[in-house]
């Protein structure tokens, strides 16, 4: 059964208001434009009547959809939720909203996704790091959209960064970790193929390990996807070796969250057997027991700021400004001394 109630339109909700036409545009669109009893006269009556802005009319006056594309690495766990939500807050208070799509950390999905986006209107797009192919930073140049790499940062990258620097703030966590006597130490990291924020991780442990004057090969890297089951399987690889390590590094806080659950299966008491170590210090990092020692990433501050360097290039062109955040060494009670002394 159809209905005969028509659609309201712009129209009805400027006789309704007793306002122009034009006032109501400026109320939806540029808000601030508009003086606050008028402004709240016309949002009251748009609610009253039910009108919904004709998107397709909007962006082509404005030549804008008001949209900002992000393809994230995955939906599957926290570890981009608290800085995705963060600069959507941003982007909505102004005026705009936010398409997400995932590409499963799959290079090839990732540039099916950035080009859907662009194909579909997308003002501007939020990519996580800089890893990806010619082609794509081709393509993205080309089209002339507007897009910035967030969760790493570097400083002379193919586009404008705001994110931490993964190698430096995992080699400040192995310092710590290599401070207390560790000197045989498993690492449980994501693939590093096509993932810079992995690999750069694994590059920081490194770093401290050759600082410390150790050896390559007090250190093993066992690379697997982002999950606690495969953190798990992980785990038990490392622990079934001939020279077990007395410190496992997980290359983030799913992970590591993986190797606790495998311990306690195993009968492995952490910390007093073996020290286990995450990334990010998502929620998960402070109710798991022990509760896991961990880098602090400041998700919120780079969700937020990554949204207002990205809104600049959209809005006013300007070729991005990259920001270097700090993040910091959260020790809690998954890491002590060998032998938990």
């Amino acid at each position: 059964m159809t209905s005969n109630r028509s659609v309201p339109t712009l129209y009805d909700v400027a006789k309704t208001a007793g306002v122009s036409t034009a006032t109501v545009s400026r109320c939806l669109n540029s808000p601030e434009q508009v003086v606050e009893h008028t402004r709240k006269r016309v949002l009251e009556v748009v609610h009253q009547l039910g009108y919904t802005p004709n998107f397709g009319a909007r962006a082509m006056a404005a030549k804008r959809t008001y949209t900002i594309g992000a393809v994230i690495p995955t939906m599957e766990n926290a570890i981009f939720a608290r800085g995705l939500q963060a600069f959507q807050e941003e982007l909505r208070a102004r005026g705009y909203t936010l398409l997400v799509s995932s590409s499963a950390y799959d290079p090839q999905i990732e540039e099916e996704q950035i080009r859907a986006l662009i194909a579909r209107g997308a003002d501007g797009l939020l990519l996580i790091g800089h890893d990806r192919t010619e082609t794509v930073a081709e393509y993205l140049e080309k089209q002339g959209t507007p897009a910035l790499a967030a969760w790493s940062f570097e400083e002379k990258g193919a586009l404008p960064s705001v994110g931490f620097d993964n190698r430096r703030a995992m080699q400040a966590l192995a310092e710590e970790v290599l401070a207390l006597g560790h000197q045989r130490i498993g690492v449980i990291s994501g693939i590093t193929s096509g993932n810079d924020r992995a690999r750069r991780r694994v590059e920081g442990i490194r770093d401290a390990v050759a600082g410390a004057g150790l050896a390559e090969n007090c250190v093993t890297v066992v690379e697997t996807p982002y999950d606690i089951a495969n953190g798990a399987d992980a785990f038990a690889t490392l622990m079934h070796a001939a020279d077990r390590p007395t410190a496992v590094m997980c290359g983030n806080d799913v992970l590591a969250a993986g190797a606790l659950k495998a311990a306690r299966e195993m009968g492995v008491c952490v910390p007093h057997d073996v020290s286990v170590t995450g990334f990010d210090d998502i929620e998960l990092a402070g109710i798991l027991s022990p509760s896991l020692t961990t880098v602090h990433v400041p998700h919120r501050e780079m969700g937020r700021k990554a949204a207002q360097a990205l809104m600049s290039m959209v809005q006013h062109g300007t070729s991005g400004k990259t920001a270097l955040l700090e993040t910091h060494v959260c020790l809690r009670g998954s890491l002590a001394a060998p032998g938990g002394l």
